[in-house]
This record gives structure tokens, C-alpha cells and sequence, in this order.
């Protein structure tokens, strides 16, 4: 009797390295082709911003296009930091004062705001002017938005918030809990170097 339940027992084991092993190979393998799918993604998304200067709905639903053929679901994050100059007074009130140097600083813009801009709560056409992020106008009617401007930095964080089945196969296997789903994650940006307006 104990011989025959070792048997059932080591029968199993077989089945499951057999069957198993080779499946959890194959989903550690689709998670290596989605990173290099999004990191291409991201890639060429962040360097058109970068080149043209702005962004467009269709430029991102077309990065979104991208994402989505891995089948994984994502949260992006998309940052533009718009480069200010302030002037330096000894004396703020005093314009004679000047100190001939300027302090640096950034405004940032995200992705809520950014959204807000390409995906407005209107009609307007997908290749509306308006719909692109920056507005044409943008700083030049007192709204307080920024340009992109050469100079300013750009940059997007993409990482996967659904579990993936190498995910899903190595906890069923090692019966436990990773607790964080991400396995793909790519952040990119740099610098914007043309204003394609």
C-alpha cells in the first residue's frame, strides 16, 4: 500500500514537472517579450515628444495601441518639466539691484493635467490644435500652462498592474504571494530638443 501511494505520488510530481516547469518557462518568456515590446513602445513615444515638442491624442492612443497588443494592462505616468529662469535682485523691490545670475527651477506638469488637454470634456476632433498637449497658446493668454520648450524635460514611467501568468504560475507553485505584481516596468525620458509648432 505504501508502495503504490509513493508511486501515485511520484506519478504526479512527473506530470507537474512535465507539464508544469515548461508552461511557467513559457509565460517567463512572454513577460520578456512584453518588456521589449513596451520598452520599444515607450521608447519611440518619449523621443517624438521629444522631437516635435508636443503631443497629440493620436500619438498616444497609438502608444496605447501599442501597450495593449501584450495584453497586459498598465499605468502610465507621463511628467513635462517646463524650465523657468527667475532673475536674482539683492533688493526685490529695487530693479537697479539685478545680480546678473538667474535661479533655475522647473514647473511640473502630469499626467492629470496632461490628459485633461488631449481628452477634453468637448467635441473637438481628435486632430484638433486644441486637443494637443501643450495648447498652441499655451502661457501666452495668462493660463498659467506651460510650452514645451527646448530645454524642458519629458519623461514616462510605464509599469503593469495586472498579474501575469509567470506571476501567477510561480506563486501556484511555490504556494505563496510575490505581493507585487509588477514585473514590467519602464521609465524613459530626457530632454526636449525641437519645437515643432
Amino acid at each position: 500500500m505504501e508502495n503504490s501511494l509513493s508511486k501515485i505520488v511520484a506519478i504526479l510530481l512527473a506530470v507537474a514537472l512535465l507539464f508544469g516547469y515548461p508552461l511557467y518557462q513559457q509565460a517567463q518568456r512572454h513577460d520578456e517579450l512584453s518588456q521589449l515590446v513596451v520598452h520599444t513602445a515607450v521608447t519611440e513615444f518619449v523621443d517624438a515628444v521629444r522631437t516635435k515638442g508636443y503631443i497629440t491624442p493620436a500619438m498616444y492612443l497609438d502608444f496605447n495601441r501599442k501597450l495593449g497588443a501584450t495584453g497586459n494592462q498598465y499605468d502610465i505616468q507621463m511628467e513635462h518639466l517646463h524650465k523657468r529662469y527667475n532673475p536674482s535682485y539683492s533688493e526685490p523691490a529695487d530693479p537697479s539691484s539685478f545680480q546678473n545670475d538667474f535661479d533655475v527651477y522647473f514647473n511640473g506638469h502630469y499626467t492629470g493635467e496632461i490628459m485633461a488637454t488631449l481628452f477634453p470634456d468637448n467635441t473637438e476632433p481628435l486632430n484638433s490644435k486644441q486637443r494637443r498637449y501643450p495648447k498652441p497658446d499655451a502661457d501666452l493668454n495668462g493660463s498659467g500652462a506651460d510650452p514645451m520648450t527646448v530645454g524642458d524635460f519629458f519623461t514616462v514611467k510605464v509599469k503593469n498592474v495586472n498579474r501575469t501568468m509567470a506571476t501567477v504560475l510561480f506563486d501556484f507553485f511555490t504556494s505563496g504571494n510575490t505581493g507585487s505584481n509588477t514585473k514590467i516596468y519602464i521609465p524613459y525620458g530626457g530632454m526636449i530638443i525641437n519645437e515643432d509648432y
